[in-house]
């Protein structure tokens, strides 16, 4: 890995350096190595636009905002290291009393809106709510009310003798967290996906048969675009796994399905997207055909890239590349974790080969990012098409040291550092990921600990 940071091209796959450690040491619990429950388990991770701000959500539907520091005046080359910045309860458990159903505070994603004001905005959701959330600064406080005194209470009129000019005086800074709308009531299946749309006043999200549309300010109604439900529910075949608008043609969204379909839908074209506009699927190989081929080839993500112009999704074992303009094939196929194809019938009986990965675009669309098993995530370099495996874990890994590269192993002979694919623990899982919108700067979610890294040298950036 050495020899690859000194190529142009390879910037993206430097070692990389720890930042900081995990939520749970950083927010809730003080022992660094503090036992963890499901509630702490990291589901979703999100940089906001200008990557200043981190936002993370858990199965106890938490959400905890990280904010990146200033570069230190006595050491301007050294990146601010992101700090807890807020931390909010989002959702709680509820119950449907006329399904007889639970429904998990569990944050399914996080979306932040762009920035218009001095504040910042969020989109949370679990399986059935989606809620918008206000962010902001107080640091000053207003002093010298004429019907109030210090406490707050309404003074009697009579003992008001003077008239005075309150004045804002300086206080601690507070950040404030408000529900600012609830938008509640519209999907009868699990929201997997919500995705603001560039004309920043709607946005949309997705469950398991139905797209629905919002707009911003209005809660009580959606507009329903997509509707795969068939009449008979016997013949359901397909369902729709995620869903994204592109990055600022506002007319345009894709949703992908655990058929590994993708279909790109044009808003002008009709109310009802049901007809797509174009369908991304590649004919599958008679050869390797298996009783995991629909499973695995199930589409868990899909992420247009910044320029608009390719698809980036991830089934099990692979990621690919869509050009727009190609709809029999991706552009490019890169194998994430092939040595498990021999493991498929285990994974499949302890129910992992249905488990979701997230993927990952750099800010110049040139590397892509992506998790897999044992802690594991991988880079890939479209340009040079080099990889590497980087793992993420505390005990490997110390504030500031540089990372090694890992190697899997299947067989034959192994080098010192080799990880057999047999000794892979399957229970620590990389599933969600995030990349900085401009700089080399990742967060990786690894259970209940979530890690910042960054490219060894800040000069190198992009």
């Amino acid at each position: 890995l050495t020899t690859l940071s000194r190529t142009p091209h390879t910037r993206m796959l430097n070692p990389i350096q720890v930042l900081c450690s995990d939520i749970t040491a950083l927010s809730l619990e003080p022992k660094q190595f503090a036992s963890y429950t499901e509630a702490d388990i990291i589901s979703t991770v999100e940089f906001n636009l200008t990557g200043e701000l981190l936002a993370t959500g858990d199965k106890g539907g938490r959400v905890v905002i990280f904010q990146r520091e200033p570069e230190s005046k006595n050491e301007p080359n050294c990146q601010g290291e992101y700090n807890v910045y807020s931390t909010f309860q989002s959702h709680e458990p509820e119950f449907d009393y006329l399904k007889s159903l639970e429904i998990e505070e569990k944050i399914n994603k996080i979306r932040w809106l762009p920035q218009q004001n001095a504040a910042h905005f969020l989109l949370s959701t679990n399986d059935k709510t989606i809620k918008l959330w206000k962010v902001s600064e107080r640091d000053k406080r207003p002093e010298g009310y004429n019907l109030k005194d210090e406490e707050g209470r309404l003074k009697g009129l009579s003992t008001v003798t003077s008239l005075q000019v309150p004045v804002l005086m300086p206080m601690d800074l507070m950040v404030e967290v408000s529900p600012r709308r609830i938008f509640a009531n519209a999907h009868t299946y699990h929201v997997n996906s919500i995705s603001v749309n560039s004309d920043c006043e709607t946005y949309m999200s997705a469950d398991d048969l139905r797209i629905n549309l919002w707009h911003l300010g209005i809660t009580d109604r959606s507009f329903n675009i997509v509707d795969i439900k068939p009449a008979n529910m016997e013949e359901l075949t397909e369902v729709i796994t995620a869903a994204e608008f592109h990055p600022y043609h506002c007319n345009l969204f894709v949703y992908s399905s655990s058929k590994g379909t993708l279909r790109l839908c044009d808003m002008r074209a009709s109310a009802l997207c049901d007809k797509h506009s174009k369908l991304f699927e590649e004919p599958e190989d008679p050869s390797n055909r298996s009783f995991f081929s629909e499973i695995i080839s199930s589409i868990s993500d899909v992420k247009f890239s910044h320029s608009g112009r390719y698809l980036l999704t991830r089934d099990y074992l692979t990621v690919n590349v869509w050009d727009l303009n190609m709809e029999s094939k991706p552009i490019e196929t890169y194998q994430v974790h092939d040595y498990l194809r021999s493991k498929l019938c285990s994974l499949y009986e302890n129910d992992c080969i249905f488990d979701k990965f997230e993927c990952a675009w750099n800010g110049t669309d040139s590397v892509i990012m992506t998790g897999a098993y044992n802690n594991f995530f991988r880079m890939f370099d479209r340009n040079t098409k080099r990889d590497v495996t980087l793992e993420a874990s505390r005990e490997s890994s110390k504030p500031r040291a540089v990372l090694k590269p890992r190697r899997v192993c299947t067989g034959g002979k192994r080098r010192k550092d080799d990880i057999s694919v047999d000794s892979l623990d399957f229970t620590k899982k990389i599933l969600h990921t995030a990349w900085h919108p401009a700089e080399n700067i990742i967060a990786i979610a690894a259970t209940n600990n979530l890690y910042i890294f960054q490219d060894k040298v800040s000069s190198e950036m992009h």
